[in-house]
């Protein structure tokens, strides 16, 4: 079991930057993907984006363009770099690192960060 400490979340104006960071108790490197996830009062948990061991990455059609995940596996340490935020992007982003064995995902859970987007 890894701890997974997120941080840097706030309030923001639209068209802002934030940077969220991800940190991991143990080893980033065994688990098969990291991520982000945002949920949104009233809506289910959605991916924002991941990131392979390797660096490759996939990211939602909303943040597209707009977000960057990046990994540090030296620290341990997963970032989400949010910039033109709209108000839609208001939620409570959780860190994510995913294993997979024989078939059987498992997942391992931040307390997440609030975000906020508003003037």
């Amino acid at each position: 079991q890894v701890q997974l400490v997120e941080s840097g979340g706030g309030l923001v104006q639209p068209g802002g930057s934030l940077r969220l960071s991800c940190a991991a108790s143990g080893s980033i490197f065994s688990f098969n993907v990291m991520g982000w996830y945002r949920q949104a009062p009233g809506k289910q948990r959605e991916l924002v984006a991941n990131v392979s061991p390797g660096g490759s990455t996939n990211y939602a059609a909303s943040v597209l363009g707009r977000f960057t995940i990046s990994r540090d596996n030296a620290k341990n340490t997963v970032y989400l770099q949010m910039s033109t935020l709209k108000p839609e992007d208001t939620a409570v982003y959780y860190c994510n690192a995913a294993r997979w064995d024989r078939g059987v995902r498992y997942d391992n859970w931040g307390q997440g960060t609030q975000v906020t987007v508003s003037s």
